[in-house]
């Protein structure tokens, strides 16, 4: 593995509304692998904390650090989050990066489903990934929004390429949402010969969260998004062509 068995060995960085819960309920099942009981652990995009001198025993109180089993955790927000993958790699250089994602379109529309859906977010699809992103200037830190990013979430060149300049590319492994949905075996194996665990058991095909329906994408915002997306998802296929 190359990591500190003093540290935990792998996360899940991303992306949001691409698949991580029905990731984190697989391997919440796998005897190889522990991860805290909740999903997200929000740790690492934490602005409260004292970054300078990070004291890290209540995160590790989560785990079971020497156990034996390979440890790890599930937060989609830190590949979007600024500085959050500086402080992973501040943490421990030699964890497991793993990113799940799905095409930044869909994505975009399924978290502005998922906010509309908790009476978050009142403004159409059409406004929010228009005029809506200058909400992300209200948010702190300056220019990032837990809730209003359903633009910028899916620049994954841009994420991917922040996070290959911090960690050794070997240390990065990049799934796609469709596979574990067509092909969850095969990828739940890629996952774990990855962070070092032994291969899974047989698992069915799961799909979790999948949204309440609330008609469909219009035309012009599927293309607008796609306009938007498409130099940094040349980026993303130049990257990933490097990564194998």
């Amino acid at each position: 593995m190359g990591g500190d068995r003093e540290r935990i060995d792998f996360v899940v960085v991303g992306a949001q509304k691409a698949g991580t819960t029905a990731l984190f309920d697989y391997l919440c099942e796998d005897p190889n692998i522990f991860l805290p009981p909740e999903k997200e652990v929000h740790f690492f995009d934490d602005e409260a904390r004292d970054w300078g001198a990070c004291d890290y025993s209540d995160y590790h109180s989560r785990f079971e650090l020497g156990g034996g089993r390979i440890c790890g955790e599930v937060t989609p927000i830190y590949m979007y989050w600024p500085r959050a993958m500086e402080r992973i790699r501040d943490y421990n250089p030699g964890i497991r990066i793993i990113c799940l994602l799905r095409d930044p379109v869909e994505r975009a529309w399924s978290h502005w489903r998922m906010e509309t859906a908790r009476g978050v977010e009142d403004q159409s699809f059409s406004r929010a990934i228009r005029r809506g992103r200058q909400r992300l200037f209200e948010g702190e830190p300056w220019g990032s929004h837990r809730v209003y990013s359903y633009v910028e979430r899916g620049f994954y060149g841009e994420q991917l390429a922040r996070i290959l300049g911090l960690f050794d590319h070997s240390q990065v492994l990049v799934l796609e949402n469709e596979d574990l949905e067509r092909r969850p075996q095969e990828t739940l194996e890629r996952f774990n010969a990855f962070v070092g665990a032994a291969a899974p058991d047989a698992r069915m095909t799961r799909r979790v969260h999948v949204g309440q329906v609330v008609g469909e994408m219009p035309q012009e915002d599927r293309e607008y998004l796609g306009g938007l997306y498409a130099d940094d998802q040349k980026r993303l296929a130049e990257l990933l062509a490097q990564t194998g």
